[in-house]
C-alpha cells in the first residue's frame, strides 16, 4: 500500500469512527449510570435528519446542529421517562423508540424532500490544524475534517476526564454499580440517571449530525444504517472503559473504510462480506468472544427506593 493510499485509509477510518464515538461516549456514561439506553439509533436518527432540516432551512449548518440537538432532547427524554420513572423494560423501550423514529423520519423527509430527493444541504465547513496539515501527504488526507469533529474529540476527553476525576463521574459509576448506597448517601440516583440518559441524547445528536451535515451534507432514509447498534457494542467491546471504546470505535471504522479501500488496491473481496465486517465484530465482543466483559452491576436494573 503506497503512502497516500495509507494516508487516504487513515482519513476515512477516522472520518467513520466519529460518529461512532460521539454516540458511544453518550452510551457509555448511560450506561455507567445504569441505564442501557438502546434508543441511540434513534437518537441519531432524528439528530441526523433535524440537522438536515434545520441546515436546509436556514442555510445555516451550525443552526442546523443546534436545531438538530434540540430535537433529540424530547426523544432522550422520553427514553429516560419509560426506563427510570416508569421502569418499563430498557430494551424494548429502545428498540420501540427506534422502530418509531425510522417511520418519522421517513415519512417526514418524503413529505419535505420529495421520495426520491438527494438534495444537497449546506454542512459544516473541513479545517485542519496549522502544524498537522503541513505533514507531508498525510496532514491534507488525514487531519482535513470537519470542525466537529475536532470539538467532539475536546467534548469527549472531558467526559472521560469528568467521569473519572470528579465527584460527578463517581456519583455516575455508583449509580450504575451500587445504587442503594448512591440513594443512602442523600443523592437521588434517578436524577443522576435522567441526566446521564439526556446527555446521551446530546452526544447522539452531534453523531447524526456529522453523518448528515458534517459529513455527506445531505439525509437518506435511515441513514444511520445501525451506527447506533454499533456504538452499543463498542462499548461493551471496550469494557465500559472511555480508552477502550474508543480503540473499538476506531477499529470499527478501520472496518468499514475497508469496504472502499479494498477494492481501490484491486483486491477481490465480497462487497457483503466488506458491509458484513463491522457488525461481525460488534457480534464477537456482545458475544464475549473478545474478552472478558464486566458490566455495571445494577445495569438494566430499575431503581426503587
Amino acid at each position: 500500500m503506497s503512502a497516500e493510499m495509507t494516508a487516504v485509509f487513515v482519513g476515512s477510518t477516522v472520518r467513520l469512527a466519529a460518529p461512532l464515538l460521539l454516540a458511544a461516549t453518550g452510551e457509555l456514561v448511560s450506561e455507567r449510570a445504569g441505564v442501557l439506553n438502546m434508543s441511540v439509533e434513534g437518537m441519531m436518527l432524528t439528530g441526523a435528519f433535524a440537522g438536515a432540516v434545520g441546515s436546509a432551512a436556514t442555510g445555516s449548518p451550525t443552526l442546523g446542529l443546534l436545531i438538530g440537538v434540540l430535537a433529540v432532547l424530547p426523544v432522550a427524554l422520553l427514553q429516560a421517562v419509560l426506563s427510570i420513572s416508569l421502569r418499563a423494560n430498557q430494551i424494548v423501550t429502545g428498540i420501540g423508540i427506534n422502530i418509531l423514529v425510522l417511520g418519522g423520519t421517513t415519512l417526514a423527509y418524503r413529505e419535505i424532500f420529495g421520495s426520491r430527493s438527494r438534495a444537497t444541504i449546506p454542512g459544516l465547513d473541513s479545517w485542519a490544524p496549522p502544524l498537522l496539515r503541513d505533514i507531508p501527504v498525510f496532514g491534507e488526507q488525514v487531519f482535513r475534517q470537519t470542525w466537529l469533529l475536532y470539538a467532539g474529540l475536546v467534548l469527549v476527553a472531558l467526559i472521560a476526564w469528568a467521569l473519572r476525576h470528579t465527584a460527578l463521574g463517581l456519583a455516575l459509576h455508583a449509580a450504575g454499580a451500587a445504587p442503594r448506597a448512591v440513594d443512602k448517601s442523600g443523592l437521588s440516583v434517578n436524577r443522576l440517571r435522567y441526566g446521564a440518559v439526556m446527555l446521551t441524547g446530546v452526544m447522539s445528536a452531534l453523531a447524526g449530525c456529522f453523518l448528515s451535515i458534517g459529513d455527506i451534507h445531505t439525509f437518506t432514509e435511515g441513514m444511520t444504517n445501525g451506527a447506533g447498534y454499533l456504538a452499543i457494542a463498542a462499548v461493551i467491546f471496550g469494557n465500559w472503559r472511555v480508552g477502550r471504546t474508543v480503540g473499538a470505535c476506531l477499529l470499527f471504522g478501520a472496518a468499514t473504510a475497508l469496504q472502499f479501500q479494498l477494492p481501490a488496491m484491486g483486491v477481490q473481496v465480497p462487497s457483503a462480506l466488506l458491509i458484513m465486517l463491522p457488525y461481525l465484530l460488534a457480534l464477537l465482543a456482545v458475544g464475549g468472544l473478545v474478552g472478558r466483559q464486566t458490566a455495571p452491576a445494577a445495569l438494566t436494573q430499575a431503581f426503587v427506593r
